[in-house]
């Protein structure tokens, strides 16, 4: 008596090599439809500046950028300074450093990134244009080195990639992206990309988290070295600290010549110390916001820069 069991396999039935071909075609096609499509080159004349969108890996032109004019940056004169020669010898061409301008917050940092990319393009005459100003989101670091890929192809012209308010927490990882870009990996920085970032933190991560990490560590500096080694890497630090009475006052002075805002000078200096006062300091922010308040009360209209 022969059980099921015991009958030979049946073998699967031989796929012919037409069947085949055609089937790893199919499946080829289908792959093709789920890979992301490839990036097309940007088209970097539309615009001077880009927002960088990984999602799409796109660059997102900005028609017109949120800026002041660098002669309404007051109390900074050392800082501006060096950002825009720095800046000027990358446009032309010549070495340059990667910048970390940190400090008080509302002292100009981002402002002064704008404003100085904006005059070396009015100083290049003819090549006016050919620097660009990308700027990429704190949480879309982890991306640049798609955005660096992307730049490299694009050697015609040069590019300030801006990071505004940047800093990393605990378990953040993704200060690895900045790093290797900024100095190590196999690639490197791209010849025609800079790179500026602007912090409250001088070393980018909390002091609270750095001394934690040297209090558990078995060698302390070793602990902290990776994380603190980041911001060794820009080359060039710009400090920028909160201003004293007067500054906060020629800031002040400097948006109503600029706007011509009808007002005595003793009734300026009084309202602008009291709205001082009312905010607990004295920034280049809070001037902007006092001239605001200012101009909406003696209607008067604050015309772009």
């Amino acid at each position: 008596m022969h059980h099921p069991a015991d009958q030979p396999a049946t073998s699967a039935p031989a796929t012919s090599p037409t069947t085949r071909d055609a089937l790893l075609e199919r499946i080829a096609a289908a792959l093709e439809r789920l890979a992301p499509p490839a990036p097309s080159a940007p088209d970097m004349s539309v615009a001077e500046a880009f927002v960088w969108q990984p999602e799409g890996r796109r660059l997102a032109p900005v028609p017109h950028v949120n800026r002041v004019d660098m002669s309404l940056l007051c109390g900074i004169d050392n800082v501006r300074d060096q950002l825009l020669a720095n800046t000027e010898r990358f446009a032309r061409g010549l070495p340059a450093n990667n910048a970390l301008l940190w400090g008080a917050r509302g002292m100009g940092k981002s402002s002064l990134v704008k404003a100085v990319h904006a005059g070396v393009n009015a100083a290049l005459g003819a090549k006016a244009g050919t620097l660009k100003l990308i700027e990429i989101h704190r949480e879309d670091i982890e991306s640049l080195p798609d955005l660096m890929g992307l730049l490299r192809a694009a050697p015609a012209c040069r590019f300030i990639v801006f990071c505004d308010d940047l800093s990393f927490d605990a378990a953040d990882t993704s200060y690895k992206s900045l790093k290797a870009v900024l100095e190590g990996g196999i690639e490197g920085r791209p010849e025609n990309v800079i790179l500026y970032a602007t912090s409250n933190r001088r070393h980018l991560l909390p002091r609270d988290m750095m001394e934690n990490e040297r209090a558990t560590a078995i060698n302390p500096g070793e602990a902290i070295e990776e994380k603190v080694s980041l911001s060794d890497r820009f080359g060039l630090w710009l400090g920028f600290h909160r201003c004293s009475q007067d500054e906060y006052l020629a800031m002040v002075q400097g948006y109503v010549d600029h706007h011509k805002i009808p007002i005595a000078a003793d009734a300026l200096r009084r309202e602008a110390l009291e709205w001082a006062t009312t905010r607990g300091s004295r920034s280049g922010r809070v001037a902007w916001q006092f001239i605001q308040d200012l101009a909406g009360r003696l209607a008067v209209t604050l015309s772009e820069t």
